[in-house]
């Protein structure tokens, strides 16, 4: 004590010790009995013992706050660690030390950090729900419904948070792409209905009345209904337009008939440009407003109908009008047909009203279309038999042209003759391949079809054996020549000292000469192919040619496909003509 007065002067004169000196001297004055001071002294130190026991049990009770306010906070601290994801905080130290005082004073600033982070962590939550919620009842049709969300302060880790952001990502691609399907919908829909006819603002509000831009609705509805609806309300209008494109076609097509039919002017044609423009689009094509309204389709309609009255009459005029088609495709194809007994045929069933005008047309063309498809199997074959009869022609005007002792002078027109003497040189060089060609093409459409391949009623194959073997026999006779020349000038040189004078030799210009299929005039192009007169050669089934028998005349005339058909080697089996 007296340590703790010499170390606080200030507080001397209230020490304990002073006070007690001066508690002696008054009861020195007094003069209190020693008992009473012992009793006095020990009342005293029970009162101070009160006093410091007082102080203890404050001092527990203080230390047994701050404890339980220590343990709270770390509780706290790990609640919300726990809750907002955290394994640890930033300021904390993970093994604590000093006083409990101390303790939270350390404590402290890192609750208020976690506290600030709840509160934004919750503010967060909030916004992201509250939007969720908002596009969910969009899709739902219940935005009038919409309540404030709840947010669960159990767990506000990041992990959490990021499953809202994720699935507020699939709700907002799912509100984009719903949007544009409505979108897309709505453009399909106007679309559709311009090109119809249709009244685009009352389709659409039939399905929803934020679709109508008119209606001043600030978003379009984007629920599951509203997309069902849209997409009923297009295949409707999709199947409709189908149905008119399909109907205006049908009634196109039949004008386009009538009108070829009739011989109808360019210009009352270009009056109906707006319905045949389309007779050969598809649905997607069509796109032009008002070009499947059913006004158009109603006038069309009338036109379609004056005009079948007007066929009827016509009939005659039609029906040969078909009928000189088939013969134009068959006399190009150069196949023979009766054509007076068609005619004849046609004039007849029409007299008699026993056919339908209509099936007597499609009957027509069909001839037309078999004629076609037969024209086009022939026309490889009929291109070689043009290149064919071209060479023959250039072939016997080149043999005009080597038998002229003036060809070489210097005529007018002499280079021109020399440049085609030798273009029509390389052109005959190439007879032979081009005939072997075209025979093996002719086998191989007679093999496939079953059939003869005439050119203008005669076999084509008889006419091209014809030919190579009368170019043989050219050759030959050739040879012969060529032989016969040299043995009279080896004959001459032989008794030209003696004085005798040998026989000239046959002129060239009895040589025989091969006369291509365009050869005397005739008008069908026909060869001579009398074999029993001629003693043509056949040809084998292995394509060889018989030489045993006798060469044919020198010059070619018309005869008849009973005669031509003679001339086809035994070997092989005569189809019909076509």
């Amino acid at each position: 004590m007296a340590e703790v007065d010499a170390q606080n002067p200030l507080r001397g004169e209230t020490s304990c010790s002073f006070l007690l000196q001066q508690l002696q001297q008054i009861w020195d004055e007094v003069g209190e009995t020693d008992d009473d001071r012992d009793k006095m002294l020990l009342q005293i130190d029970q009162e101070c013992l009160d006093v410091y026991k007082r102080k203890v049990d404050q001092a527990v009770k203080s230390r047994a706050h701050l404890l339980e306010a220590l343990a709270d906070a770390k509780v706290e601290f790990s609640r919300l660690l726990s809750a907002l994801g955290e394994k640890t905080c930033d300021g904390i130290p993970e093994k604590t030390s000093g006083s409990i005082k101390e303790q939270l004073a350390a404590i402290a600033p890192a609750l208020e950090k976690l506290w600030k982070q709840k509160d934004d962590r919750v503010k967060e939550f909030l916004d992201v729900q509250s939007q969720i919620e908002k596009i969910s009842s969009e899709i739902a049709g219940t935005s009038e419904q919409v309540e404030s969300p709840k947010v669960d302060e159990s767990d506000l880790s990041l992990k959490k948070l990021d499953e809202f952001h994720g699935q507020l990502q699939d709700l907002q691609k799912e509100k984009s792409e719903r949007l544009h399907k409505v979108l897309a919908f709505v453009s399909t829909i106007h679309d559709l209905c311009a090109v119809l006819g249709i009244d685009f603002f009352s389709t659409v509000t039939e399905v929803h009345p934020s679709l109508n831009d008119s209606t001043g609705v600030q978003s379009e509805s984007i629920t599951n209904d509203t997309l069902s609806s849209l997409a009923r309300t297009v295949l409707a209008l999709k199947e409709d337009k189908k149905q008119r494109l399909q109907k205006l076609q049908e009634l196109a097509t039949q004008l386009i008939d009538l009108w070829n039919l009739m011989d109808t002017t360019e210009e009352e044609r270009r009056l109906f440009d707006h319905v045949t423009c389309n007779i050969s689009a598809s649905v997607d094509e069509v796109s032009a407003p008002g070009a499947l309204a059913l006004d158009l389709i109603e006038q069309a309609e009338v036109k379609v109908e004056r005009l079948d009255q007007l066929k009827a009459s016509r009939m005659k005029e039609i029906s040969f009008k078909r009928q000189a088609e088939l013969e134009d495709i068959y006399a190009r194809a150069h196949i023979e047909i009766d054509t007076e007994a068609a005619r004849e045929k046609i004039m007849a069933l029409i007299n008699s009203g026993s056919v339908d005008p209509a099936e007597l047309l499609a009957d027509m063309d069909n001839q037309i279309v078999n004629a076609k498809e037969e024209a086009h199997s022939r026309k490889e074959i009929l291109d070689k038999v043009e290149k064919w009869m071209a060479a023959c022609e250039e072939e016997s005007w080149l043999e005009d042209y080597n038998r002229d002792h003036n060809r070489y002078n210097a005529s007018r027109g002499a280079h021109l003759n020399l440049k085609r003497a030798e273009k029509a040189r390389i052109l005959v060089s190439k007879i032979p391949a081009l005939v072997d060609s075209l025979i093996a093409k002719t086998r191989a459409w007679e093999q496939d079809r079953d059939t003869t391949f005439a050119y203008d009623g005669v076999p084509l194959l008889a006419m091209l054996d014809e030919y190579m073997m009368l170019r043989h026999d050219r050759e030959e006779e050739k040879r012969r020549l060529r032989d016969q020349k040299k043995f009279h000038e080896q004959v001459k040189e032989q008794e030209t000292p003696f004085g005798s004078t040998p026989s000239p030799a046959r002129p060239l210009s009895t040589t025989k000469k091969v006369v291509g299929p365009r050869a005397n005039g005739s008008a069908n192009r026909r060869h001579s192919l009398n074999s029993h007169q001629n003693g043509s050669r056949s040809t084998t089934k292995d394509g060889k040619r018989d030489h045993s028998r006798t060469v044919a005349p020198v010059n070619f005339v018309a005869i008849s496909k009973d005669d031509a058909a003679s001339h086809i080697s035994g070997t092989e089996r005569l189809p019909s003509t076509p």
